[in-house]
């Protein structure tokens, strides 16, 4: 048996033009987990290669539609498996947003304690390992060993920026390079132009329009950011955006311009749904420039993302006790 393991692949790469990587790694083997030496029963039973092959195309299928819609999702993977077992390494579960599951690692007791974990994953991003014994653990006929790792699969996060402005510039170069997937929405051809917006897709139309015709990649992992150059354009926009599903919602302005929209909009509509709009939007850097208001405001997506406040981190080393080692390791 050879050293190191055909299984023990890198992780699964989801970003655009990722999509044959991701295939392939599904066909392959097991994202994580591998040990890499083998000692354990990590052999795929031929009888088995051609189901888990028909079950890998339609986890991808499922799990490629959910990133388009910018949700994310659960996968499990049997990684390791020892004497009599419901399911072989390789075999996957995939669990999306709403509860709906594709693909089995073997059912019964421990598919439950599996999707329990996925569940739990869904929430939190956090991987976790399950190791069960199907007899002893679970109460299962098999009386074998399975092993399952599992982890949460999300694309990037979209972020769809409604203005093409000297603001909206710089923000979508700094959103790019930190992880979105920018979308711009102007009206002005003059401005959407690729030199400004090389790595952005751009879309020619006015913004509430857009949203209004479905042209828009809204879902629960989206961003949205309003700074048109133009008050009744911010306030048509934000106000088409109120009911669709997103992750943030925010608007540039000064704190009048934002209190002056948001009545307006609640004296045509009683019951809008207003609150958690970051509006002013941006975290108070005292910026100034459009650069550094392109900061202040992706400081706050990238806060939000993490579900973080955006405040300072630093200690008041005046009061901290230094004379002795509290065994915090310390940063490298």
């Amino acid at each position: 048996m050879p050293s190191s393991c055909k299984h023990a692949i890198a992780p699964l790469d989801f970003a655009p033009g990722g999509r044959l990587g991701l295939l392939v790694a599904l066909s392959i083997g097991p994202a994580h987990g591998c040990r890499g030496d083998c000692t354990d029963v990590h052999v795929i039973r031929q009888e088995a290669i051609t189901a888990i092959l028909v079950g890998v195309r339609a986890i991808a299928s499922a799990l490629l539609a959910l990133l388009d819609r910018g949700e994310a999702a659960a996968l499990a993977t049997v990684i390791r498996t020892a004497g009599s077992t419901p399911q072989v390494v390789g075999a996957r579960l995939l669990l999306a947003p709403d509860g709906t599951t594709v693909g089995t690692v073997g059912g019964g007791r421990i598919e439950e304690t599996v999707i329990a974990a996925m569940r739990e994953t869904l929430a939190d991003g956090k991987p976790r390992r399950i190791s069960r014994h199907l007899a002893r653990d679970l109460g299962m006929c098999c009386g074998g060993e399975m092993e399952v790792f599992v982890e949460r699969i999300e694309g990037r996060p979209a972020l769809l920026l409604f203005g093409a402005g000297h603001v909206a510039k710089p923000t979508a170069a700094l959103a790019e390079r930190v992880g979105f997937e920018v979308t711009v929405v102007d009206d002005r051809e003059e401005l959407l132009t690729p030199e400004r917006f090389p790595d952005a897709r751009r879309v020619l139309a006015d913004p509430a329009e857009a949203v209004r015709a479905g042209m828009l990649p809204f879902g629960p992992s989206a961003y949205v950011i309003v700074c048109t150059h133009d008050h009744r354009l911010d306030e048509e926009a934000l106000a088409a955006c109120l009911d669709r599903p997103r992750a943030y919602l925010g608007m540039i302005g000064s704190r009048r311009k934002v209190l002056q929209i948001a009545r307006r909009i609640r004296s045509r509509r009683p019951d809008a749904p207003l609150g958690g709009i970051a509006a002013p939007i941006g975290l108070d850097l005292g910026a100034e420039t459009p650069d550094e208001i392109a900061v202040s405001i992706v400081a706050e997506l990238i806060a939000t993302k993490h579900g973080r406040s955006g405040g300072a981190m630093r200690l008041d080393l005046a009061k901290q006790e230094l004379d002795h080692d509290d065994g915090a390791e310390e940063a490298s």
